[in-house]
């Protein structure tokens, strides 16, 4: 009997290890237009994509997510329960870096066309779409979450028709 407990008990540390849900981040959004320089580069190349932003949102093609160094890995996947979408850390975000020193984390998720600058226009809309509040996203997630492959731009994931 005490075997038995030793191997789930260690079964379920392993479980815990493996996937961990940290919360109290400030989620905003970025693409083109707003991203340092203008245009799709990103710090880090990750998955063969060539420093270029993207993604879906599905396991295989995660959506590019900046933030500060430390705060997440770099390449480093996470599943986005707020947005039902997977995202891999691609990007430096200046404002993250300087809300991470304060204690906040913060990540900033890629929006829209990786080439054509969508202006103000996207600008506006990604001011929208920024929610407000703290979220949770989950570590080391398995690759069988629930996707919603809709761009965020597309109709807004928080509520319909935003943008």
């Amino acid at each position: 009997m005490r075997s038995t407990s030793a191997v789930v008990a260690a079964t379920l540390a392993g479980f815990a290890s493996a996937c961990s849900t940290p919360g109290n981040f400030v989620v905003t959004f970025y693409g083109y237009p707003d991203n340092d320089p203008p245009g799709p580069a990103t710090a880090y190349n990750c998955g063969g994509r060539n420093n270029r932003a993207g993604g879906t949102g599905t396991y295989n093609d995660p959506v590019t997510i900046a933030t500060a160094p430390g705060e997440l890995n770099q390449c480093e996947i996470v599943y986005l329960p707020f947005l039902t979408k997977y995202g891999r850390v691609e990007d430096y975000c200046a404002q993250c870096d300087a809300d991470n020193k304060r204690g906040q984390p913060h990540i900033d998720i890629w929006t829209g066309s990786s080439t054509q600058n969508g202006g103000q226009a996207q600008i506006d809309c990604e001011n929208r779409l920024t929610p407000g509040g703290r979220y949770s996203i989950v570590r080391n997630p398995p690759k069988n979450y629930g996707v919603n492959r809709e761009s965020v731009l597309a109709r807004g994931l928080w509520t319909k028709s935003m943008c």
